[in-house]
């Protein structure tokens, strides 16, 4: 599949709230899509485009100097697994170590929980080079553990 990456570019809601859409399986809570779509237009995203159409972006949260996170990322499903998800986690690397940032971190679903999709998304990230920090239920609940996972750029 031939895709290009750009970015980083601000005012991209209108873009990738339809991805997240087209993802129940991991975007399924509309408290959080509405959530995302509060935030993504202020943020730094990377876009994943074929043929003039958006398939994939990653946004990034700046919390320090140092650290920056993967606030949210989708890829259309039928781009799964034809390297977007690779091609956007590099492009937006290079951009932070360019701002001098140190610390990368994406927060996802925990092991605890089971769910077979977040268990290939964990996979993703630790073939990425994210290593597993903690596993917490106080960030968002009991149901749905958060996992932090970290990368030093």
């Amino acid at each position: 599949m031939t895709f290009t990456i750009e970015g980083p570019h601000l005012g991209t809601k209108t873009v990738c709230i339809p991805i997240l859409r087209t993802l129940p399986e991991w975007f399924g809570i509309e408290e959080s899509i509405v959530q995302y779509s509060s935030e993504i237009d202020q943020l730094p995203t990377f876009l994943a485009i074929k043929t003039e159409h958006v398939i994939g972006f990653l946004s990034l949260k700046q919390h320090s100097s140092y650290s920056a996170e993967i606030y949210v990322m989708g890829i259309v499903p039928e781009a799964h697994r034809h390297g977007i998800g690779q091609a956007l986690i590099d492009k937006a690397q290079d951009w932070l170590r360019e701002q001098d940032i140190e610390y990368l971190q994406v927060k996802t679903l925990g092991p605890s929980n089971g769910d077979p999709n977040f268990a290939k998304t964990r996979a993703f990230y630790l073939a990425m080079g994210f290593r597993s920090l903690e596993e917490i239920k106080q960030i968002w609940d009991e149901q749905n553990p958060c996992l932090i996972l970290v990368k030093r750029l």
